[in-house]
C-alpha cells in the first residue's frame, strides 16, 4: 500500500522531469538560436591588414561578407559568426581593383585596332587573377558600335566593365579611321550616353589623331552635353602639339590625360623635358587644376626616363592603369599587380599605390560606389600578398630596375563571391575519402 509521502515524493519527481525537460527544450531553442545568429556572416576574411583608402583605413581589421555586400570592417569578429572564415593573416587586404584604361571588345575582325578585334582582350582573363574587378574600356567602341561591345564582351563577362565612348562613332578601327571628323558626332555621342546607357559609359575617348585639337574638342564638346570627363591619347602630329594648351585651354578640370609617362620621338610633347629632366612647371599647375593624369602603361607608353625623374620631383599620377591589349599583355607591362609593384620599386608607398588603383579611379569616372569597403557597399574585394625578394621591372624601351617587393593576388572577391583564389586558401583540405565495399 503506498503511503502518502510517496505520492506527494512521486509528484515532486514528475513535476522536476517536466521542468529539467522544459529547461532543456528552452537551452535547445536558445542553442539553435545562437547558432543561426552566429552564422550570419556568409564569408569572413580574418586576420588581414585593411587599406582602404576612402575609409582611412590601414590596419589589421576583419572583413565580413553577407550576400554580395560587405557587412562589416572591424578587429576582431569572431569566426564563430560566419559561415566560411578564411584566414588572411600576413597578407593585405584592399577594394577590388579598378583599371581604367583597357581595352577588352575582343572579338575578330583581322583588320581592327581594338574593335571587335584580336587586339582587344576578353576582360576576365586578366582581371581577377591582378584583383580587378571592374576594368573601363578605353575609347574600343564609338556609339555605332558599343551595341555590339555590350552584347558580345560586357553582358558576357563576370568582371565589371564601363567604357569611355570613343568620340569616333566607328571606334578604334584603324588610325585612319580616328581621323575622320565626320564621324565625330557629339549630339549622338551625349544620347548614347545619358538616355541608353548612363550605367556603363563613364566618359569619352579622343585619340590617335594627326591633326589639330579638333578631336579633343569634340570629345570635350561631347563631355559638357552629357556630364562625363573626356580621356585624351594626345599626340600624333609633327610637330607635336603643346601639351600646355592641352592641359590649360581645351581640357576641364577632371579631364584626363593618359600615357603620362610616355617619351615619344616626335608627335608627342612629354612632360619631363628629355634634355634637363625637370617635370615642365606647367604640369604641376595642370594637376593642380584638377586635371587627371593617368598612367595608361600600354606597349609603348610607359619609360623610366620619364617616371623616374618625375617620382623624384614630387610628381605622381593621379591613376595607375594597364592600357591592356594583346601587344601590352606579355610585353614589359604583364597586368595590373606588375605595374603597381613597378611604381613600389620606385619609391611609391604601398597606401599610395592602392589610392592610385581603387579610389582615386572611382572619384575619376565618377562611380563612388565602387573602390572601397564601406558597409553596405558591393563586395569587391581583392587580398594581395606582398613578397620579398629580388625582382626586375621593364619600361617599354626595354631597360629594367630591380626592386625588393612585387604584389600577388591571392584571393578576388567579386560581389561577393570567390573568383580567383591562387593557393586554395579559402576551400578545405583533400581528404581521403572512406573506404566503400
Amino acid at each position: 500500500m503506498r503511503t502518502k509521502t510517496a505520492g506527494i515524493s512521486e509528484f515532486i519527481q514528475h513535476k522536476f522531469v517536466q521542468i529539467v525537460h522544459g529547461i532543456a527544450a528552452v537551452l535547445v531553442l536558445i542553442l539553435i538560436t545562437a547558432t543561426v545568429q552566429a552564422q550570419e556572416i556568409d564569408i569572413l576574411l580574418k586576420g588581414g591588414h585593411v587599406i582602404d583608402p576612402k575609409n582611412n583605413i590601414n590596419s589589421k581589421m576583419d572583413v565580413a561578407i553577407v550576400g554580395d555586400k560587405i557587412f562589416r570592417v572591424a578587429k576582431d569578429i569572431p569566426a564563430n559568426t560566419s559561415k566560411k572564415t578564411v584566414d588572411i593573416s600576413g597578407l593585405y587586404v584592399t577594394p577590388g581593383l579598378i583599371d581604367m584604361h583597357t581595352h577588352v571588345f575582343h572579338g575578330t575582325d583581322p583588320n581592327s585596332m581594338t574593335a571587335n578585334s584580336y587586339g582587344g582582350l576578353q576582360a576576365d582573363a586578366f582581371s581577377f587573377r591582378a584583383g580587378v574587378t571592374t576594368v573601363v574600356d578605353a575609347g574600343s567602341s564609338g556609339w555605332r558600335n558599343f551595341p555590339l561591345f555590350k552584347a558580345q564582351s560586357i553582358d558576357r563577362a563576370q568582371t565589371r566593365v564601363l567604357a569611355f565612348l570613343n568620340v569616333v562613332g566607328h571606334g578604334m578601327l584603324s588610325r585612319f579611321d580616328q581621323q575622320d571628323v565626320t564621324d565625330m558626332n557629339p549630339e549622338m555621342n551625349a544620347y548614347m550616353i545619358k538616355r541608353l546607357y548612363p550605367n556603363l559609359i563613364v566618359g569619352l575617348k579622343s585619340a590617335h589623331f594627326w591633326g589639330d585639337f579638333t578631336s579633343v574638342d569634340k570629345a570635350v564638346e561631347s563631355g559638357k552635353l552629357a556630364n562625363v570627363p573626356v580621356i585624351v591619347d594626345f599626340g600624333e602630329h609633327t610637330p607635336a602639339n603643346s601639351i600646355e594648351s592641352l592641359f590649360m585651354e581645351h581640357f576641364r578640370p577632371g579631364d584626363i590625360f593618359t600615357h603620362t609617362f610616355s617619351e615619344i620621338n616626335g608627335g608627342r610633347e612629354s612632360i619631363v623635358d628629355e634634355k634637363s629632366r625637370k617635370v615642365k612647371p606647367f604640369v604641376f599647375a595642370a594637376q593642380k587644376r584638377g586635371i587627371i593624369f593617368d598612367l595608361g602603361h600600354g606597349a609603348g607608353a610607359f619609360n623610366f626616363n620619364q617616371a623616374i625623374p618625375a617620382m623624384k620631383q614630387g610628381f605622381m599620377p593621379n591613376t595607375i592603369s594597364t592600357d591592356l591589349y594583346n601587344l601590352s599583355m606579355n610585353a614589359a607591362m604583364k597586368d595590373m599587380t606588375n605595374v603597381m609593384s613597378k611604381f613600389l620599386a620606385m619609391g611609391m608607398s604601398l597606401q599610395d599605390v592602392i589610392l592610385r588603383s581603387s579610389w582615386n579611379p572611382a572619384k575619376v569616372i565618377k562611380r563612388t560606389d565602387l573602390g572601397h569597403l564601406s558597409v553596405g557597399s558591393e563586395a569587391d574585394i581583392a587580398v594581395f600578398n606582398l613578397k620579398k625578394g629580388n625582382f626586375g621591372y621593364m619600361d617599354v624601351r626595354r631597360t629594367k630596375i630591380n626592386g625588393t617587393e612585387k604584389l600577388e593576388a591571392e584571393l578576388t572577391l567579386r560581389a561577393g563571391r570567390v573568383v580567383w583564389d591562387l593557393n586554395g586558401i579559402s576551400v578545405p583540405e583533400w581528404q581521403m575519402p572512406a573506404a566503400t565495399n
